[in-house]
């Protein structure tokens, strides 16, 4: 087959390249780095350096294409001057204009838990809006949404804080019941949709591990050689205080404080519960303790 990846080579698009490529596929990758030209080459992909923010551009990476992975890239959280529903708002129909233009029949979008609702899941709503944009394309083109969990990854964002206070503290956390997912699973569940191909509109939801805070800090902290290491939960608004002082942007702070508070009830989770996958990811947190140690020491 022929796959267009965007994405370029991040925690998703590096294994999700090395497998299809592995697999016998041609595989176009988009990056805005022209410096990551030759490392997509190497891996025996093709490099395509623009951004998703050009139609044009798409439509013509996209061309010739069997099937198409799309995700939206991370923002700047401390970007006062950012509107997150327009931006996104303007790249979902970006793809769209793209697809219908290039004539792509197949696609497969990363999507994330929360994009089931506009209402009460702070900043993962803008994964419901462009979910609702692709909505529009035509029935003659297939699309799964990937729904992933909470990325392991994210975890990492937690390491200054255990530096300084010796303990996770958070909006959510204790014995809050969270739904983990590694990257290498997801990327997993991308390529297995992109070769299955298919027809209709589907979702679904990849997770790797499910444990509580609780449990998740001591694997964490066993591997950082802080075995005591605490997860504390602390009010939304000491939380939001916390990020407008560290100069977040006021607007993202307010997404990520509701998103936490959306996992400490469980609300985030419901409709993952109602279709949760009977088999999980093979990279479970006490695999993925070990990476989260090496960023620690780093």
């Amino acid at each position: 087959m022929k796959i267009t990846l965007t994405g370029s080579l991040g925690n998703i698009g590096n294994p999700l390249t090395k497998d299809l490529i592995l697999k016998g596929h041609v595989v176009t990758v988009i990056s805005t780095d022209p410096a990551k030209e030759s490392t997509i080459k190497a891996l025996g992909a093709k490099a395509a350096i623009g951004t998703v923010e050009d139609v044009a551009f798409l439509t013509t990476a996209f061309s010739g294409a069997d099937a198409v992975y799309l995700m939206e890239p991370p923002v700047d959280f401390f970007d006062k001057e950012l509107d997150t529903e327009v931006y996104y708002g303007k790249l979902g129909r970006n793809f769209v204009k793209a697809i219908l233009n290039s004539g792509v029949q197949h696609v497969v979008h990363l999507s994330s838990i929360g994009a089931h609702t506009n209402k009460g899941n702070g900043m993962l709503h803008f994964h419901h809006l462009v979910e609702q944009i692709l909505s529009e394309l035509p029935s003659s083109i297939s699309l799964t949404h990937i729904r992933a969990l909470a990325i392991y990854y994210n975890l990492q964002s937690f390491i200054p804080g255990i530096k300084h206070a010796g303990k996770i503290t958070a909006n959510y956390g204790g014995d809050d019941v969270i739904a983990w997912v590694s990257p290498v699973d997801v990327a997993d569940a991308i390529a297995e949709e992109l070769e299955t191909g298919g027809q209709g509109r589907k979702f679904r939801y990849v997770v790797s591990d499910e444990l509580t805070c609780n449990e998740t800090a001591s694997i964490l902290g066993a591997a950082i050689g802080k075995p005591d290491l605490k997860w504390e939960v602390i009010p939304d608004e000491q939380q939001q205080a916390r990020l407008v002082s560290i100069g977040m942007a006021t607007d993202q702070a307010t997404g990520l404080v509701e998103m936490n508070a959306a996992m400490h009830t469980g609300k985030l989770f419901e409709d993952y519960q109602q279709h949760k996958p009977s088999v999980f990811g093979k990279i479970k947190m006490s695999d993925y303790a070990r990476e989260f140690a090496k960023a620690y020491n780093a």
